[in-house]
């Protein structure tokens, strides 16, 4: 089974932290309206969905994903690279403490889930603004027991990692190149975004079918052309914020191992 860890939309999202985008107004309630679709989205595809605790004072507290790393055998708890957004991590902690023995990142390590990539044994971590070389280190040292790598990746003009790139399935990444080289995923399958189409490559392959951000149709025929089955989801409003449809859940398989999720 897989479970998708979701959170609430904050009141208080229109005062979220941002790094690239202007400060717009954003429409909460649109926000929760498409965050419910989201969430009726991966029911749909057979993912049950836990919903933590609102947290109304936290205004990114909705974007859980940066909170926890999560494989098979262990779940790392986050310190966030902004300091604003660590306390949503105790929430996190305790829901995933019945599934998973934690490890935790203890200061001066900074690391945001959304800056981790996994593709099979490997995890490729974006040394981002949020994410820095003893967050790096400390994942590594945490995993490598198990036999996972840790590899860091440069990026360039994007909040996270899987702002600039996601997995399709075990074999095959979309990636932006303008905001990270391709060449580091040297031995995978590597299909570019449209340039028009930047924000893009952060989908969440889920069962059988792709959900990528609506407004891509080109990227849409791009995933079609390649055999993939694609659902596009508006979250125009949770945008706004720098949001993604990766960093909207933590995505794992209970008992671990079983129907795995995409890297």
């Amino acid at each position: 089974m897989l479970i998708a860890l979701t959170r609430p939309v904050s009141p208080r999202l229109g005062d979220c932290e941002l790094t690239f985008l202007p400060r717009v107004p954003i429409d909460v309630a649109r926000a929760r309206h498409q965050h419910t679709v989201y969430c009726t989205t991966l029911r749909a595809l057979g993912v049950a969905v836990q919903t933590l605790p609102a947290a109304p004072d936290l205004p990114d507290a909705v974007f859980v994903e940066d909170t926890a790393v999560v494989v098979d055998e262990i779940a790392v708890i986050a310190r966030l690279g902004a300091p604003s957004r660590r306390s949503e991590v105790a929430d996190v902690a305790t829901a995933l403490a019945a599934y998973r023995p934690l490890g935790v990142l203890r200061a001066p390590a900074q690391l945001d889930g959304g800056d981790v990539l996994r593709v099979g044994r490997t995890l490729y971590v974006g040394t981002s603004g949020r994410t820095n070389a003893a967050g790096v280190a400390q994942l590594r040292a945490l995993l490598a027991p198990y036999g996972y790598q840790v590899q860091p990746v440069a990026l360039h003009g994007c909040l996270h990692l899987k702002s600039a790139c996601t997995a399709l399935d075990a074999t095959t990444l979309l990636v932006n190149d303008a905001w990270v080289d391709p060449a580091i995923f040297a031995g995978l399958r590597v299909l570019r975004v449209p340039p028009a189409e930047p924000w893009a490559a952060n989908v969440l392959a889920v069962a059988d079918q792709v959900l990528l951000p609506a407004g891509n149709p080109a990227t849409q025929a791009l995933l079609a052309a390649h055999g993939f089955a694609v659902t596009p989801l508006d979250i125009s409003e949770l945008q706004k914020a720098e949001a993604a449809l990766t960093c909207q859940s933590i995505l794992f398989a209970d008992p671990p191992g079983a129907a795995t999720p995409a890297p």
